[in-house]
């Protein structure tokens, strides 16, 4: 039981690994639009590191619980929006977050055996 924990920690953690990863690959394909071919390739190369974290986290882990931490991604992507682009964190924004961060909490505790 505590082995199948520590397992299923490490892959959500290698999980939202990919998500950041995702999510700064994206960010730089935005920039790219501005800034040129190379940001571009920075943000492909981003976003397949995640799918590699992913790909890695998944023998971590059970499917049902490692898939919906990619969830984080919204969060992620609204802060970088405020930060990067500065764009407005609305009241609906915050209490979306405030949701999903809950289901990923919630399922994050994985399945009973």
């Amino acid at each position: 039981m505590l082995e199948s924990f520590a397992r299923n920690k490490k892959g959500i953690l290698i999980m939202m690994a990919s998500a950041v990863c995702a999510c700064v690959g994206q960010m730089l394909w935005k920039l790219s639009a501005e800034q040129g071919i190379f940001v571009a390739l920075c943000g492909f190369a981003f976003y397949g590191l995640g799918a590699l974290f992913m790909l890695t986290a998944y023998k971590f882990g059970k499917l049902s619980v490692l898939q919906p931490m990619q969830s984080i991604n919204y969060v992620i992507s609204i802060v970088l929006g405020a930060i990067v682009f500065d764009e407005a964190v609305t009241a609906g924004k915050i209490v979306g977050v405030l949701i999903i961060m809950t289901g990923i909490v919630l399922i994050s505790g994985g399945d009973e055996e």
